[in-house]
């Protein structure tokens, strides 16, 4: 036996590489968590020793690991098992009946919490639960259901626990929808920005710190089954450096990431920002870590007076006059550190007012070098790109508009919604791109989701809002997940291929990618993932070289034992594959249309040049615009 023999072989499998010196390959070895040979199978086979694991993939594709450029893992871990997953589900009736249940095994004084994932159009009826609904279903159990960034519903025991009554002040940037009579009827908005829903959410009940590591490995677990091998953390709200950072810690420390993970540190204290980056400049270094867990630099939140919310369903909001001076004493920090930095900004208003900030700090520290980048972007401005190309940053877009693109719609007319973001105009112009989900709360951490989006333009609930022109061919779409978020935490040529040298992160996807149907893409899982050579996750016939399953969920009444994640996975035997096409076509309206019957998407997606979509066609006496 030679200790120079490869740790593992894969082979008989169709390898996408990415690598486009050797774009396919047949089998790859790996040794001490790299690819040590990818080329053919007959090359590769004789390199095995007796110590060799050798997986026959029997024709399989597989692909690079995936990359999420903007996950918020390390909060979403700490709060997975508490929560019921509503992403995946195709119908409110479905989403009720697995509310129901958890309600009855959930103990006081737990909560139930729905916390984003979702939106109402993926459902068949078109809408959110009633109040009386979560009333009905839950008349002692607090249950919390987060709907993306606009707002949150409470049921009336919920109410009573965190003590919203006809006193308690309406909250800054939000709303408290009162009855008749003054009471809170259970409904909160957020009027343009979210600190209502999260404040409220955060007076819940916490999981002990042995149950945060026990949720954040299942929610480790259920990446993996969906393919994903890396993410960059983007921080978050009530998310505290670096107390809330031991639970992940910890897993680093004793080798249990199954993720690899770059974080990004995100300030929590309006008017207390530059305080936070002159404190985590001196006691933190940029990029210390390990390839499992390392600093990845500064946001997605540097300073409050520059967040605007992504809630469509409002006006845009303006951001403050002190937005310019607040932004430039915590860029300053972090250019002179060279610490690079992410910025959320949906809207191109604060983009270039953000850019303003960023060519004056360059003129005194260059940016060169700096891997700094916006998130997000829906509608970014020519200008604003060709700005950010000449100070050599890059954008990072998530498929927040797969969710809430018939919100943007509604407000802001199809023409305009055709490029949100610009991803094939970005490309073109040569700025660094990548893509993500923006998960748990605004949009599904599942990553075909995104791509699904990426390559047909589609929201969840079946509206087209691209053109193909704004639409990606399958393998650029893979690339934005893969080799491209690289340069986002600096590790090009590191990972995102299937390449000697590379770091052994790869999946075998349930079906192939490359020649499944548009409206499959979505629904696809792992069958196998392995991340640094290692199995992370395996199932069917790859079940057996599975061992690095978390202990059951805790605590016992977690809705992660009930129904995993993504698609109530568990509640249907690991085999739940939406009935995807059907519930697109399906509406839980009334009437019909007299023109188009329940197809509403289809009615919506014209090419219309029209501002108020539904308006138009409420004046032709089209039912579409009521649903």
């Amino acid at each position: 036996m030679s200790n120079q023999d490869p740790d593992l072989i894969l082979h008989r499998g169709l390898f996408t590489t990415l690598d486009r010196s050797n774009p396919a390959a047949t089998a790859v070895a790996i040794k001490d968590g790299l690819f040590t040979a990818v080329g053919h199978v007959g090359d590769v086979m004789k390199l095995a020793g007796s110590s060799t694991k050798i997986v026959d993939l029997k024709g399989r594709r597989v692909l690079p690991g995936l990359i999420d450029n903007h996950l918020h893992i390390i909060r979403g871990g700490l709060n997975f098992n508490m929560e019921l997953r509503w992403d995946g589900v195709w119908s409110l009736a479905d989403a009720m009946a697995m509310l129901r249940k958890q309600v009855a095994i959930t103990p006081p004084p737990q909560w139930v919490r729905v916390v984003g994932g979702f939106t109402e159009h993926q459902f068949a009826e078109k809408r959110l639960p009633t109040i009386e609904e979560l009333n009905a279903v839950a008349p002692d159990t607090p249950v919390f259901i987060l709907h993306l960034y606009d707002r949150a519903m409470l049921n009336a025991a919920a109410l009573r626990v965190i003590g919203y009554t006809k006193e308690t002040p309406e909250p800054p940037g939000g709303e408290i929808v009162r009855d008749a009579q003054g009471n809170p009827t259970g409904l909160l908005l957020a009027k343009p920005n979210a600190s209502i829903l999260y404040a409220t959410l955060a007076k819940g009940p916490k999981l002990p710190f042995e149950y945060q590591v026990n949720s954040t490995r299942h929610f480790m677990r259920e990446l993996n089954r969906l393919g994903v091998t890396g993410a960059i953390d983007a921080g978050g709200g009530f998310q505290n450096y670096p107390e809330d950072y031991a639970v992940i810690q910890k897993l680093s420390d004793e080798g249990q990431l199954t993720v690899r993970l770059a974080y990004n540190l995100f300030t929590q204290k309006p008017k207390g920002e530059k305080q936070d980056f002159l404190n985590w400049t001196k006691s933190s270094k940029y990029k210390q870590g390990t390839d499992y867990f390392r600093h990845n630099g500064a946001g997605e939140m540097l300073v409050f007076s520059a967040a605007d919310f992504e809630d469509f369903r409002v006006p845009r909001p303006d951001m403050p006059p002190e937005m310019e001076g607040e932004l430039e004493d915590v860029v300053r920090i972090l250019a002179q550190n060279k610490w690079p930095w992410r910025l959320h900004a949906t809207y191109d208003e604060t983009i270039s007012r953000a850019l303003d900030v960023f060519e004056k700090v360059n003129q005194d520290t260059p940016l060169d070098g700096l891997h700094w980048f916006f998130d997000h972007a829906e509608t970014i401005s020519d200008q604003s790109i060709d700005r950010i190309a000449a100070l050599g940053g890059g954008i990072a877009v998530q498929h927040r508009m797969a969710y809430q693109g018939e919100y943007f719609v509604e407000r802001y007319g199809l023409g305009a919604a055709e490029a949100t973001p610009p991803v094939r105009k970005i490309m073109d112009k040569g700025v660094k791109i990548s893509a993500g989900t923006d998960a748990t709360r605004v949009a599904s951490y599942n990553p075909w989701v995104s791509l699904a989006w990426l390559v047909t333009g589609m929201t969840v609930g079946g509206l087209r809002i691209y053109p193909q022109r704004n639409c990606l061919d399958r393998e650029t779409a893979l690339r934005m997940w893969t080799e491209n978020v690289t340069w986002f935490s600096k590790e090009e040529g590191k990972k995102g291929r299937i390449q000697v040298g590379q770091l052994a992160d790869l999946v075998v996807p349930d079906r192939d990618f490359f020649s499944c149907a548009d409206n499959e893409i979505a629904d696809i899982t792992s069958d196998l993932t392995v991340v640094g050579g290692r199995v992370v996750y395996g199932t069917g016939e790859f079940r057996a070289l599975d061992d690095t399953a978390p202990p059951p969920a805790m605590p016992d009444w977690s809705p992660v034992r009930s129904f995993g994640g993504y698609g109530s996975w568990v509640e249907q035997d690991g085999k739940a594959k939406a009935v995807r096409a059907s519930a697109m076509q399906m509406c839980g309206c009334a009437t019909a249309c007299a023109v188009h019957g329940h197809d509403h998407a289809r009615a919506w997606s014209g090419g219309l040049p029209v501002s108020d979509f539904k308006s138009f066609w409420g004046a032709l006496g089209c039912a579409c615009w009521a649903v």
